[in-house]
């Protein structure tokens, strides 16, 4: 692990369309930076790992359910839901090309090499909020891992996603009885609302403990159907 006294390497620097990105190595520990902006980094990866879990769980027992994971970051959704056979299809939505490189030929290729060779496993350059508007595809269950979450985003365009209109968006690229899961880096009690306000069912959120500072969570609803 880090201590006060480390200083940070920079991996790599690039300039995408949403501004510059850093790859910065930390002691043992990979970050992501985004606009100078501390992202995600690879020190836990539990509430990812629940985030897939508790959309899984709350599917019924339909046969090989088609996942839709929005965002890559770090790769820890995206492993552990490819470590699970009942999945089927696992598409992952992710918009800044350099992340997808530093997965596939880059230092976050170790997380997710396995992953990215399974043959169930796609990868769309894409941004989400175009792609959940677009698409005509549709699968069993969303994990949004977009930002920092409902009530605390970094790029103002991912505000959408959270809005009704966003959920309505979601909501119809869901199966009947389809589970739409967000992760947040902290609690956001009117998001259960909103939820509930833009038709999902069975609404509720999951803390999942973090060494400081508030719980991270999963909010969870299901698509009636």
């Amino acid at each position: 692990m880090p201590t006060a006294y480390d200083i940070p390497e920079v991996l790599d620097r690039r300039e995408g369309p949403y501004g510059e990105v850093v790859l910065r190595r930390h002691g043992d520990l990979l970050q992501i930076i985004a606009n100078g902006c501390f992202l995600m980094d690879t020190s836990d990866g539990r509430s990812e790992r629940r985030l897939v879990d508790a959309a899984l769980a709350a599917l019924d027992e339909r046969p090989e359910p088609r996942l839709l994971i929005g965002g890559l970051g770090v790769g820890f959704s995206l492993a552990h839901a490819a470590a699970n056979a009942r999945w089927g299809r696992i598409t992952v939505v992710e918009r800044e090309p350099a992340v997808i490189e530093w997965h596939r030929r880059g230092p976050l290729s170790g997380l997710s090499r396995a992953a990215l060779s399974d043959a169930r496993t796609e990868i769309v350059e894409a941004d989400l909020v175009a792609f959940v508007n677009e698409t005509s595809a549709t699968y069993d269950a969303l994990c949004l891992d977009i930002d920092n979450g409902p009530g605390w985003t970094v790029t103002e365009d991912n505000d959408g996603l959270y809005e009704p209109a966003g959920l309505a968006g979601c909501a119809r690229l869901l199966r009947p009885g389809g589970v739409l899961a967000v992760w947040s880096a902290e609690p956001s009690p009117d998001f259960e609302e909103t939820l509930r306000n833009a038709g999902f069912q069975h609404v509720r959120t999951e803390e999942i403990p973090v060494a400081r500072g508030v719980p991270d969570v999963v909010h969870l609803g299901v698509r009636p159907g």
